[in-house]
Parts: C-alpha cells; sequence; structure tokens
C-alpha cells in the first residue's frame, strides 16, 4: 500500500487562558480604597458633629502639635550644630546639645510655648475665675436689692441679669402698659430714670467697662420709612447719658450701640418685651 492512502496526522495545540478567563482582580482594590476612603469620611463628619470646638482643637494639635515637649531643643552647638525650631525668633537658634550641657547667652533658644507659658496660663485662668465671681456678686447685689422697698420691687420686673463671656448683662425692659420710653420716641420716663440711678449705683461696685445697647420691637411691614434704626440708636444714647448723670464714671463707657430690630428678645417680632435696653459690665482684657 502506497503512502498516500494514510489518513493525514491532525495536531491540536490548546491554548490555556489564566485567571479562569475574568479580566482580574483589580476593581476589588479600587472598590475597597473607595469603601475605605468613603468610611474616613464618614467618620471625619461624625467627629465634627460630635464634639465642640476645644475638642476638636486638640485632635487637631495632635496630629499637628503646635506645643514644644521641651523647654530648649536637644540640638547642639559644638560638633553637631543642631538648631532649635522653637526658638523665639523667626530664624532658628541653637540650643542645648551634647557638646554644651546649657544653652549659651547670645544663642538661647526659649521658646513661647513652655513651661512659663503654662504657669502665665493658669493664671490667667485663675484671674478669669475671680472676675466672673466679682460679676456674680454685682449681679446678686442688684437683684437681691428687691426686698428694700415696694419702689424697688416695682423696678426689679424690669431687670434680668445673665452672665455670659462677654460680661454681665443687665437687660432693662418694657412691660405692657409699663414702658421705659416715650412711645416712639428716645424720651425716658420716670421709670427708667429710676432705674438707671440704681443701676449706676450697682455697677460702681466694680471697676469693669461698660458697655450699652439698646433695641426696639419691630414696625408692621407697610411702614414707608421704617424708624427703628435710629429710634434704637437714640435710645442706647440717652441711656448713656442717665447712667453718666446718675454717677457712672464715663472714662468706663466703651461704646453704645443701637442694634434696631435685629435681635428679638422673644419670637413675637412686635412684642414690647423687644423694647429694650442693655448694660453690660464687660470683662476685663486678661
Amino acid at each position: 500500500m502506497s503512502d498516500d492512502n494514510q489518513a493525514p496526522i491532525i495536531i491540536k495545540r490548546k491554548k490555556v487562558v489564566s485567571g479562569g478567563g475574568h479580566h482580574g482582580g483589580a476593581w476589588k482594590v479600587a472598590y475597597a480604597d473607595f469603601v475605605t476612603a468613603m468610611m474616613a469620611f464618614f467618620l471625619l463628619m461624625w467627629l465634627i458633629g460630635a464634639t465642640n470646638e476645644n475638642q476638636r482643637k486638640g485632635l487637631a494639635d495632635y496630629f499637628n502639635p503646635t506645643i514644644p515637649v521641651n523647654r530648649v531643643s536637644g540640638g547642639g552647638e559644638g560638633a553637631f550644630g543642631g538648631e532649635s525650631v522653637f526658638s523665639e525668633s523667626s530664624l532658628a537658634q541653637n540650643g542645648t546639645g551634647a557638646a554644651l550641657m546649657r544653652p549659651s547667652e547670645e544663642r538661647q533658644a526659649r521658646g513661647d510655648t513652655g513651661v512659663d507659658a503654662g504657669e502665665d496660663a493658669s493664671e490667667g485662668e485663675e484671674r478669669s475665675l475671680a472676675e466672673a465671681a466679682a460679676l456674680a456678686d454685682v449681679a446678686e447685689a442688684l437683684m437681691g436689692a428687691g426686698g428694700e422697698s415696694i419702689v424697688t420691687e416695682l423696678l426689679a420686673r424690669h431687670i434680668v441679669s445673665r452672665l455670659t463671656d462677654e460680661g454681665l448683662i443687665v437687660e432693662l425692659f418694657d412691660l405692657p402698659g409699663d414702658p421705659l420710653f416715650e412711645p416712639g420716641t428716645a424720651r425716658p420716663t420716670t421709670l427708667l430714670e429710676d432705674l438707671a440711678v440704681e443701676v449706676a449705683e450697682v455697677l460702681g461696685l466694680a471697676r469693669n467697662e461698660v458697655a450699652v445697647q439698646a433695641h426696639v420691637a419691630a414696625r408692621p411691614v407697610v411702614v414707608a420709612d421704617n424708624p427703628v434704626w435710629d429710634l434704637s440708636a437714640a435710645r442706647a444714647g440717652r441711656t448713656r447719658a442717665l447712667l453718666e448723670e446718675a454717677g457712672l464714671d464715663a472714662g468706663r463707657l466703651q461704646r453704645v450701640t443701637g442694634f434696631a430690630d435685629r435681635r428679638p428678645a422673644v419670637r413675637a417680632p412686635m412684642s414690647v418685651r423687644n423694647n429694650r435696653v442693655e448694660i453690660i459690665l464687660l470683662r476685663s482684657r486678661l
């Protein structure tokens, strides 16, 4: 039999594809990074909403410290020539290091936020607490005078005081049928004149500076010429004059402000309760 009658030999080569025929797992890594970033974002949002300003500052200082651990740097003036980053100058100054046990007088890096600053901060806090106690005593003296006479009790109905970060606020306000000023004017009533005498006497117990600000009730929207700004400013100025006439040192007065109807005391903007004068015994600048 000839070779032409033999069946041809067919060779099949099977191509093996690695990875199971899919595009690989790179998308999984990208998705994991995305989920991690979203988790970090929501954690940041939660921290911002669940903390106050001081706590957020503490967190920021943890990641970016602004307070030196040591009063002087570990750099040396000798062979290593180290430099301090906590110098009180804009240029880095050499500190104490391996060559010298103490910093030299001409290249001493002291820093402004070391141990001494902490002591100053504690002293400032003590002064602040003492001042807050003094302001509270003034408020107590003002409100505690209510039982001395029938007239004083009637005046006390128009007074409320509160202690804030700015200082002690003594608020004098209208009552229905019993205003501090004649309606629509800056002419004080006998009631305000008596209140000014009493308040000036109590303010004499302290030496803090004083601010006066006036507020008025809102007018109807249909009013063509709204006088609230001029009226509140005029009432604040008249109250200042009454306090000075009652014996308050004019040098203690720092500002006189009219706020118109922009800061109502109650929700109803046209309520007579919004007609008021605030006399502030300011905290001292520590």
